[in-house]
C-alpha cells in the first residue's frame, strides 16, 4: 500500500493533461484525488477555485499528513489554495464543526466564486448542509446539455444549486426550469445566476418531487398509505425538450418514497411521460451497488412499456479526475434520445 504522499503524487501526475485541458475551458473545479480508486479509501481531495477542500469519509487525517498534502497540491499547482478540511467519519456522514484537526482560515471558509465550463458558481466550503454546493462527477453532464440545449425548454430535476439549468442557459435554452424541495439549495441556485448576469433569467420551483412531476406527466397524486397530501404548487401538464434526472439515492416524503435501488421507475416513468417526442431525458443514478448493464436494461424495459421506445442511448462516463478501476463507476449517467 503507497504512502499518502506517494499515492498523492501519482495522481496530481496522471491528472496533469487533464488538468491543463480544463483550465483552458474555463474551469477551475475538479477532483484532484479520488482515494477510493487512488490508494487512500475514504479520502477526497477536491478543487474549488481558489478552495482545497478535503474530506475524510472512513477516518480522520492526522494534521501532518493534512497540511502536507495541501503543500503538495498548491506547489504542484503552482497557487497558492485555501485550505477547508470537513472530517466527515462520524455516523452519517455528518461534518464534524469542532475541528479537532484543522480549523480553517476565515477566508477559506467566505463566499467564493468557482469556475467550470466558463461559468461562475458560488463556493462554500461551510454551509447548513453537508455536501458540496457542486457536484464534480456530474461535470461532463452539464457540459454536454450547455452543448446540446439552444432553443430548447429544459427541465432540471433534483436540481440542487442549478448547475444544469446554469449550463442550459449558458448554452442558449430558450426556458430552463429547475425544480428541487428545498428553497436552500434554490437560493444558491438564484446566486449563480446572479453570478453570470449574461445569461437569460432562469425560473424555480420548489416542490416534492412527486407531485410536480405527476403533474407535468399527466398522472394523478397519490399520498403514501397513512398519509395526508400536504400543500403543493399547481403546475399545468406539459412535456420539455430536454429533461435532467438525478435523484438522490434514497428519501422519503408524503408523497413517495425515492429508492434508486429498489423502484427507481417511480422517478422515470413521469419523468420519461414530461419528455417531449424527440426529446432527450438524461438519467442519472450514484448507487455503486447497481450495475450499469442491469440498470440500463431497466430504463429501456420501462420506456418501452410507456410506449416511448428509445430511438438512441449513449453511456456519458465520469471526467478522468474519477477514475475507476473496474468501469464501473457509481455515478452513471444515460442519455435517451426518443
Amino acid at each position: 500500500m503507497p504512502s499518502l504522499d506517494q499515492a498523492l503524487r501519482a495522481a496530481l501526475h496522471n491528472r496533469q493533461d487533464l488538468i491543463t485541458e480544463l483550465h483552458q475551458q474555463g474551469t477551475d473545479c475538479y477532483r484532484l484525488f479520488h482515494g477510493s480508486q487512488e490508494g487512500a479509501g475514504g479520502l477526497t481531495i477536491d478543487r474549488y477555485g481558489e478552495q482545497l477542500l478535503v474530506q475524510t469519509f472512513h477516518q480522520p487525517l492526522s494534521r501532518d499528513d493534512l497540511l502536507a498534502a495541501h503543500a503538495l497540491i498548491c506547489s504542484h499547482l503552482n497557487q497558492p489554495l485555501l485550505l477547508v478540511y470537513n472530517d466527515r467519519s462520524q455516523g452519517n456522514s455528518r461534518i464534524d464543526r469542532t475541528d479537532p484537526v484543522y480549523q480553517a482560515e476565515p477566508a477559506a471558509l467566505a463566499d467564493l466564486v468557482g469556475h467550470e465550463w466558463g461559468l461562475n458558481y458560488r463556493v462554500r466550503g461551510r454551509h447548513a448542509g453537508q455536501d458540496p454546493l457542486l457536484f464534480l462527477d456530474l461535470r461532463n453532464a452539464r457540459g454536454w446539455i450547455k452543448a446540446h440545449s439552444a432553443g430548447q425548454s429544459v427541465l432540471n430535476l433534483f436540481a440542487y444549486t442549478c448547475g444544469v439549468g446554469l449550463s442550459a442557459a449558458a448554452g442558449g435554452a430558450r426556458e430552463v426550469v429547475n425544480l428541487d424541495f428545498a428553497e436552500g439549495n434554490l437560493a444558491v441556485g438564484r446566486e449563480n445566476g446572479a453570478l453570470n448576469p449574461q445569461l437569460a433569467p432562469m425560473q424555480f420551483v420548489q416542490s416534492d418531487y412527486f407531485p410536480a412531476i405527476r403533474q407535468l406527466a399527466g398522472l394523478p397524486i397519490t399520498a403514501r398509505r397513512g398519509h395526508k397530501l400536504p400543500p403543493y404548487p399547481r403546475l399545468e401538464q406539459r412535456q420539455f425538450d430536454l429533461v435532467l434526472l438525478d435523484p438522490p439515492a434514497w428519501a422519503k416524503s408524503a408523497f413517495g418514497t425515492v429508492d434508486l435501488l429498489r423502484d427507481y421507475q417511480s422517478l422515470l416513468k413521469p419523468a420519461i411521460l414530461a419528455t417531449a417526442d424527440n426529446g432527450v431525458l438524461i438519467c442519472c443514478n450514484n448507487l455503486a451497488k447497481v450495475a450499469m448493464a442491469d440498470w440500463r436494461e431497466q430504463v429501456l424495459r420501462c420506456a418501452d412499456k410507456l410506449g416511448r421506445p428509445v430511438r438512441d442511448c449513449q453511456v456519458l462516463p465520469p471526467a478522468a479526475d474519477f477514475p475507476s478501476h473496474d468501469g464501473q463507476p457509481p455515478l452513471k449517467t444515460l442519455i435517451l434520445q426518443f
